[in-house]
């Protein structure tokens, strides 16, 4: 049963014109959250957990193409990537390659900060945009079983005395992700658009509700205390306008929003963001072209990630995942339509990286999914409990019986996070 939550209440009562004050402080979440204190996780580790949510199902065929596949070249006609050449891609380990709009990412990898999960998807196996999402973002075996999400279930897992769960977890963009929501604290923060009201009317703004509406007055309070942290990085300044979190300029954006609140020592230590435009039906394009240009965005947004993360590098993984793969064969329109295995990425100096994990099923006919999609060999949960698990210290049957329900016969990864 999904577990109530108060601030849900004050939100739907809330009308448009309030709506509107909160967002003339800073483009904040109306149910915003700020942490007065967020030490420290397990033992020594002050450790930082970003999630990144691809909207639309990434074709992980060509993010990661496994060139060393004799079938490969013939299912991709029109988009398949090469070894070598003007546009090639880029090495990994011989058989796995990196599409050559990731140079970072390659970086990232050959320095021992980035692994690659291949032929991975979560537990659902349809191949609606809506369904994939709501069960990778809530963590259970199906959708639409409950309003609450993985990463806030965790938060709420934690030891009472953990700081990090007091924290609670950061939502980037207008619309908190199911990821986040829950019953523990949601922290939210989007790029701001519109003029920040006046100090003397924020005053006045807070000391009217504070005697007639406690509700909005400490949501207020809560959004004015995350300007002020967002304020103090640099993150307030004047970016009205500007690309969506379908650009290469909205994902980087979106990027330092995030890196900037985590990385602040009383900021929070969890977060999630979502990139938008997966959806590569037409016109996918190959080394150039739609999904090239997507995967720029992803590559810049991951640097600003690890500048913005600098000082707490070595704590920090970032996770990138999408709701399911996509077809292995192109379709007539140059593009792949809805599949089931794709690519998640690990990327942080927390993460033991620089090696694919993969258990590799093959392209040929009989080899496929349904004969039509790469077959799924890894769960994306099983990548999730290994990594939180060594990350926040959290036990097996807790990942099994509340942060993923139901999951108990699937063993976190080990080995994942340094």
């Amino acid at each position: 049963m999904a577990h109530h939550d108060d601030r849900d209440d004050d939100c739907e009562r809330m009308t448009p014109s309030r709506r509107a004050v909160l967002g003339a402080a800073g483009a904040l979440f109306a149910w915003s959250f700020m942490p007065k204190f967020a030490y420290a996780s397990a033992g020594s580790r002050d450790a930082r957990f970003l999630l990144v949510i691809l909207r639309g199902a990434l074709d992980g065929l060509s993010a990661v193409p496994p060139i060393g596949d004799p079938a490969y070249a013939g299912l991709r006609e029109g988009i398949a990537l090469a070894k070598d050449g003007a546009e090639a891609a880029l090495p990994l380990d011989g058989f796995f390659y990196l599409h050559p709009a990731m140079p970072n990412l390659a970086r990232l990898y050959a320095a021992g900060d980035a692994l690659i999960v291949h032929a991975a998807a979560t537990g659902y196996r349809e191949r609606s945009h809506f369904d994939g999402q709501d069960v990778l973002e809530s963590g259970q075996n199906g959708p639409g079983r409950t309003e609450s999400g993985w990463l806030n279930r965790m938060i709420a897992s934690l030891p009472a005395g953990e700081a990090v769960s007091r924290a609670g977890v950061l939502g980037v963009g207008v619309v908190p992700p199911l990821v986040v929501r829950g019953a523990a604290p949601v922290l939210g923060w989007a790029p701001p658009r519109m003029a920040r009201a006046g100090d003397d009317l924020l005053a006045r703004l807070g000391d009217l509700y504070g005697q007639r509406d406690p509700a909005l007055a400490r949501v207020l309070a809560e959004a004015l205390e995350t300007e002020r942290i967002a304020s103090r990085r640099g993150m307030q300044g004047d970016k009205k306008g500007g690309g969506g979190p379908d650009t290469a300029d909205g994902m980087r954006r979106i990027a330092e929003g995030a890196a900037g609140l985590v990385g602040a020592d009383d900021g929070p230590r969890i977060a999630a963001l979502a990139f938008e435009g997966w959806d590569t039906h037409a016109n996918e394009g190959g080394a150039k072209g739609r999904l090239a240009n997507l995967l720029g965005g992803l590559d810049g947004a991951l640097a600003v990630l690890e500048r913005g993360l600098a000082p707490v590098w070595k704590d920090s993984v970032v996770m990138v995942a999408t709701e399911f793969g996509r077809t292995a064969q192109v379709n007539g329109t140059v593009g792949t339509d809805h599949g089931t295995g794709t690519v998640a990425f690990l990327v942080g100096g927390a993460v033991r990286g620089g090696r694919m994990l993969a258990d590799w099923p093959g392209l040929r006919p009989e080899q496929l999914y349904e004969k039509r999609d790469l077959k799924p060999t890894t769960d994306i949960r099983a990548v999730a409990k290994g990594v939180v698990a060594d990350l926040f210290g959290l036990s097996g049957p807790v990942l099994a019986e509340k942060v993923f329900p139901g999951t108990a016969d699937l063993r976190p990864i080990q080995g994942l996070v340094i």
